[in-house]
């Protein structure tokens, strides 16, 4: 954690350049900015289970276009 005291007699400008100097040689900022669009790992139940949706969408659409319901553009489209 970064602490800064403004110092006697110390202008405002001069703390705030201070203090973001100390903020960029601490790295916090690279820190969060790494970390911002990390997401955390899937569960193995959440992982079978959207395996399973997608293997059951893609029988239908199979069954489907086979059956002649749906165009081969349509049968192709989300593979």
């Amino acid at each position: 954690m970064i602490e800064a005291r403004r110092r006697d007699k110390e202008s405002v400008g001069a703390f705030l350049r201070r203090f973001s100097r100390k903020v960029q040689q601490s790295h916090v900022l690279v820190k969060a900015r790494k970390y911002r669009y990390l997401e955390p790992k899937k569960s193995k139940r959440k992982v079978k289970e959207a395996a399973i949706r997608r293997s059951k969408i893609a029988s239908e659409k199979e069954m489907l276009y086979k059956l002649g319901k749906i165009t081969e553009n349509e049968y192709k489209r989300g593979s």
